[in-house]
């Protein structure tokens, strides 16, 4: 673990929440819905097979249709775009993708979630001391994910992958997504802290012109969340209650 900078959260007006694996523990669910994609398909071409390192590599913090564009193309795959209405057995990406997100559902329903409680906590805290908060998130799903997990309540604005499709935001690494969302709240990007556990993500955040990003290591890896532009990184949020509580 990368003891906190002093300086994290002192003097921000905002702070931006990714939502899988930042505050609820979705990144599993995530990650066993494309696992139950990816086996099979590519078990089936017989190509390498599907590990959790293709994960973290090619899918984690992308949109969804573009996790499913980098990981094929990681194994030498061309499929064309198709279009997001397609149905989950087409052989395009939106189909796969569409698959994908038929998995995630199921897994979802079957199992819930439960949030971090040290992320609520800092949520909560946040809050309390009248600093702006935000969720973005790259997932269409943010929304089903915030009630499934009890915690929607606590966030007015909701930047999320279908928000982004509406809006023509580019989705993490690139920024906008969280400068969008800093808009949204009415807070100068130079005010507001960005707080991610995918290394896409974290490129986002050190991408703009944001006051920190502060990355949260679920299974990346510290230093990787560092290599990417972290300006800290912790494993659990209330690490950070107690300069939150000083600031």
């Amino acid at each position: 673990m990368t003891t906190p900078a002093p300086s994290a959260l002192r003097g921000v007006d905002a702070v931006l929440f990714d939502l899988d694996g930042v505050l609820t523990p979705t990144a599993e669910v995530h990650m066993r819905a494309w696992s139950r994609l990816f086996t099979p398909y590519l078990d089936a071409r017989g190509v390498d097979p599907y590990t959790d390192e293709d994960y973290f590599a090619h899918i984690d913090g992308r949109p969804r249709y573009e996790g499913v564009r980098t990981l094929l193309s990681s194994r030498g795959i061309t499929l064309d775009e198709g279009e997001p209405s397609d149905s989950a057995e087409a052989e395009t990406i939106c189909g796969l993708g569409n698959r994908k997100n038929a998995e995630f559902s199921a897994v979802l329903e079957a199992e819930g979630v439960t949030p971090y409680p040290g992320s609520v906590r800092l949520v909560d805290s946040l809050i309390a001391r009248g600093v702006a908060v935000a969720v973005v998130s790259s997932s269409k799903n943010a929304p089903a994910v915030l009630r499934a997990a009890g915690i929607d309540d606590r966030f007015e604005v909701v930047i999320d992958g279908a928000v982004a499709a509406e809006l023509g935001l580019p989705g993490k690494p690139e920024p906008d997504t969280f400068s969008y969302a800093a808009k949204q709240l009415g807070v100068p990007d130079e005010k507001s802290v960005v707080i991610e556990d995918a290394v896409s993500g974290v490129r986002a955040g050190a991408a703009g012109s944001f006051a920190s990003t502060v990355g949260v290591d679920r299974g990346v890896g510290a230093q990787t969340l560092l290599d990417a532009g972290a300006d800290l990184v912790v494993t659990d949020l209330a690490e950070l209650l107690d300069e939150e509580a000083q600031a």
